[in-house]
């Protein structure tokens, strides 16, 4: 199988760029397999379609602010880097797409965020411990627990899809 298998043509119009404030008026596409038919409906009319011994399995997970902006900082030079946490491996240690990460190397230190204090104990720095072949990385962060939460959280971003983040940048309602 291949991923160009799902590619598909989609009129921009009908991508959502912003979250709905009634959640339950988001469309609800609903297939018919004895009739073959499809309906196009919104998701407060989900109940219709439930019948007795049906499971509806509700997705509840909390995206955080995950997407980090910094600077590789050397002696020599900086470049401006981004990473997106994607699992957290220990109190101070997170697993992470970086870009550009061809320019990063174990060792090399990260400053996330910008001139400033980002958090009551300064600024949110962190260690590249390993490199992987796509982009991923282990990075280890001076700080640990509540503290790294509380920093990520005031200086991360939220991690919107490309064809969003292309669009506009995220905002309250996107954490909401």
């Amino acid at each position: 199988m291949k991923t160009r298998d799902f590619y598909y043509e989609l009129d921009e119009s009908l991508i959502a760029q912003t979250p709905l404030e009634k959640r339950d008026a988001s469309r609800l596409l609903v297939y018919n397999r004895e009739s073959h038919e499809v309906e196009h409906r919104v998701f407060s009319d989900i109940t219709e379609y439930l019948r007795p011994g049906d499971v509806l399995v509700i997705n509840d997970t909390k995206v955080i602010p995950a997407r980090l902006e910094g600077e590789r900082v050397r002696a020599d030079s900086t470049v401006e880097v981004e990473a997106t946490l994607i699992k957290r491996i220990g109190p101070e240690r997170w697993q992470a797409l970086a870009k550009p990460a061809k320019r990063l190397q174990e060792g090399d230190r990260i400053r996330f965020g910008h001139e400033g204090r980002v958090c009551l104990l300064g600024a949110l720095d962190a260690t590249v411990e390993e490199k992987g072949e796509g982009g991923e990385i282990t990075l280890r962060f001076d700080f640990h627990g509540a503290i790294l939460d509380e920093a990520i959280e005031a200086l991360g971003h939220m991690p919107l899809p490309p064809y969003i983040a292309a669009r506009r940048p995220d905002d309250d309602r996107d954490r909401t």
